[in-house]
């Protein structure tokens, strides 16, 4: 069985690079019905391929498709017969680091469209693969192109507007997941997992490759590579530390029902119920004194040692600025866990 499929009608370049790809309907782990139909129409032996097709291939590939009872990627190959713009139909035999733009979105693709959770894909590598772009009011431009483009777009009368310069789009030029709302567009990246029931607002931020589980309040920034719990917020202007800043391999995440309050942040992973308190970063070498039920100091410990724990409440004292952690278990009892292998 094959890891992925998709039919997708992207932009290239004047000199037939690929600049990006879009894949209506992404397959994940696709059936061998389908992948026989996709060798015998249109030669694939094999591996990871992007094939550009064209339309009488995809009209080609649209009948054998009905014929087999593939119904829904038919219609696509249908309607990607008409396309003005190359179509690339993509197979990924595994999930082997991406060789080809087109491979890259198809990726992209699977996660945003919650067929892949963030960290079970294979993305090393990407960035060589997606070039840097100007994302406009007409689609994705090559930059070399972009000056033409522009005084072409003059001479006509219109104005192209270009919204970003970047390696990734918005997610929702691409897919918007259900249940969720984004209040501004452009700071979700295609890439991002968008759970149901996620409200990201105007100042929330979510990278490729991390995101939601669901039914979050998103008003702080989410990190590459990061996963938030379901039930946990993130207040206004906090952030959580992505793998790829600072070299560290820790992968950062948030359990259910945390909080994260305004302007804090988190360079260790959080366990369930779990908060900050706001203003407060905690990165994973910060000294923290670990407080039983009667707020006496049982410890100093570094904050990566109580990476994962649940039900902690971590704060700043007021007057001697030093940062405590309380749980609603007993610190010492955590304490003695922390140091059952020592």
């Amino acid at each position: 069985m094959s890891f992925a499929f998709g039919i997708g009608i992207g932009t290239q370049n004047k000199k037939g690079d690929w600049l990006e790809v879009f894949y209506q309907q992404p397959v994940m782990a696709p059936g061998s019905v389908l992948m026989e139909v996709v060798s015998n129409t249109l030669g694939y032996q094999g591996g990871n391929q992007a094939i550009q097709a064209k339309a009488e291939q995809l009209s080609e590939l649209a009948s054998a498709l009905r014929r087999a009872g593939e119904t829904t990627q038919a219609i696509l190959a249908e309607k990607a017969s008409q396309s003005s713009r190359p179509v690339a139909v993509t197979i990924l035999d595994t999930d082997d680091a991406a060789s080809s733009t087109p491979e890259v979105y198809l990726k992209l693709h699977l996660i945003s469209h919650r067929l892949a959770k963030p960290h079970s894909l294979k993305l090393d590598g990407i960035f060589g693969l997606l070039p840097n772009l100007a994302w406009t009011s007409e689609g994705a431009i090559d930059l070399e192109e972009l000056p033409e483009r522009q005084l072409q777009a003059r001479i006509e009368g219109r104005t192209l507007e270009v919204k970003s310069v970047d390696k990734f789009p918005q997610m929702t030029d691409y897919v918007v997941p259900s249940g969720v709302r984004i209040a501004d567009t452009a700071r979700v990246r295609l890439g991002a997992y968008v759970g149901e029931g996620t409200t990201v607002m105007h100042e929330g931020f979510i990278n490729f490759n991390a995101g939601t589980e669901g039914t979050s309040m998103i008003e702080g920034r989410i990190s590459a590579g990061v996963m938030i719990g379901k039930g946990s917020d993130l207040g206004g202007g906090c952030s959580t530390m992505g793998t790829l800043s600072g070299g560290g391999n820790i992968i950062i995440s948030v359990g259910e029902n945390c909080l994260i309050g305004a302007n804090a942040g988190i360079g260790i992973p959080l366990g369930d119920r779990c908060t900050v308190e706001a203003g407060l970063y905690i990165t994973a070498g910060t000294k923290v004194a670990l407080l039983d039920d009667h707020n006496e100091l049982v410890e100093v410990i570094k904050a990566r040692d109580l990476a994962n724990k649940p039900d902690l409440l971590f704060r700043r004292n007021s007057q001697t600025g030093a940062v405590e952690c309380k749980t609603n278990k007993s610190a010492i009892e955590l304490n003695e866990e922390l140091h059952a292998n020592n």
